[in-house]
């Protein structure tokens, strides 16, 4: 009897694991289905496998993570060809390394230090979608879909469904990874499991970051930055903007290392570097890495919103860009229009700080060499 109990609930944890590996891809592959205004059935007889496979890969019943590659390979060739964008495939991508991180996450046992999380320094476009079924944010890619173009039948979650014990349980698991992986060789996998951690929305998420902020003092200057980055990013997340003024003005401004620094962190997190990086040394380079800028200047310029917790650093971050990069503002991009016309109802804002202030000032004088 009681060896059918433990057979029983060691069924019961691997199936629940096999249902985390694939919740994030299984919601991206219908809706790239949706997309294409195919039925199941259609997909069923495109892809040559039953009504029930198509069914278990959206629900991630049937992880689309458990698919071996020759064959996912095939799959995503198959969707090309039925007209699937750019963005929703690579969405797709990102959301089944996603899933193997979630998985790996929840699972139980294996040391701190074998964490995927401190394998490579992660980038939006997969924190976003990782991110995704924890706090109903939908990444970049899918934000703007239209209607999917056959009606739904019942109703349809509008983020990936992630039980609530699953998602309290991988907070829980981020916040022992950052206090478990300290030492100079783990440093990356705090740092990442510290940022993850803090989409958390516990009362006591602020506090608890606070402490481990403090529990570990930086032992080299870009250490520092990157500990004074993620703490002011993580209050800013919360709505607390003083730690993200704090950040600009002590660690930023006034400072060339820095501010080189927090260009490249964010032509790297954009994805606008074409290699992947395994430390953080990168962020360190004496001179802006060989990145273009439009990306980041897209993004900037979307960003500046004056109520967000982000504004002053995106204006700060602009400013610094476009003194890298006059030339981004001399070629036509949607980018450039969209600052040229937002600038005086921002310069016309009473409660603008004054040093974004003064920075926008300085990025309308650079519009105006740059059409001079």
């Amino acid at each position: 009897m009681e060896h059918h109990a433990r057979s029983t609930l060691t069924a019961g944890q691997a199936k629940a694991e096999r249902s985390r590996a694939g919740v994030i891809s299984g919601y991206v592959f219908r809706l790239i289905r949706e997309q294409l205004a195919h039925t199941q059935d259609a997909f069923a007889e495109t892809f040559g496998v039953s009504l029930d496979t198509i069914a278990g890969w959206e629900s991630g019943r049937r992880p689309l993570t458990s698919v071996p590659i020759g064959q996912m390979l095939v799959h995503r060739h198959r969707l090309m060809r039925l007209g699937t964008g750019p963005g929703l495939l690579a969405a797709l991508e990102r959301a089944m390394e996603a899933d193997i991180l979630l998985a790996g996450a929840l699972a139980d046992g294996g040391p701190t230090e074998a964490s995927p999380l401190g394998a490579w320094v992660m980038q939006r476009d997969l924190v976003e979608v990782l991110t995704w079924p924890l706090n109903g944010v939908a990444p970049a890619p899918v934000r703007k879909l239209p209607p999917p173009k056959r009606p739904r039948r019942g109703p349809v979650p509008t983020a990936p469904d992630l039980p609530s014990e699953d998602r309290k349980r991988f907070f829980t698991r981020m916040r022992e990874t950052a206090e478990q992986a300290r030492g100079g060789n783990n440093f990356l996998l705090r740092r990442q499991a510290l940022y993850l951690a803090g989409f958390d929305d516990a009362p006591d998420t602020s506090d608890w970051l606070a402490r481990q902020q403090k529990l570990v003092r930086p032992d080299d200057w870009l250490t520092g930055w990157l500990n004074s980055r993620s703490v002011a990013a993580v209050q800013a997340r919360q709505g607390d903007r003083d730690r993200m003024t704090h950040f600009i003005t002590r660690t930023l401004g006034g400072d060339d290392a820095a501010e080189v620094a927090n260009l490249n962190y964010w032509a790297y997190w954009l994805g606008e570097t074409p290699h992947i990086q395994m430390s953080d040394d990168f962020i360190a380079s004496p001179a802006p890495g060989p990145w273009h800028g439009q990306l980041m200047l897209d993004h900037l310029v979307r960003g500046l919103t004056p109520r967000h917790g982000f504004f002053d650093l995106n204006v700060h971050t602009l400013w610094a860009l476009l003194a890298a990069r006059p030339n981004l503002l001399r070629a036509p991009s949607a980018a450039g229009t969209a600052l040229r016309s937002r600038l005086p109802v921002m310069l016309d804002d009473l409660q603008l700080s004054g040093r974004a202030r003064r920075e926008l000032e300085g990025i309308r004088y650079a519009i105006r060499l740059a059409e001079a």
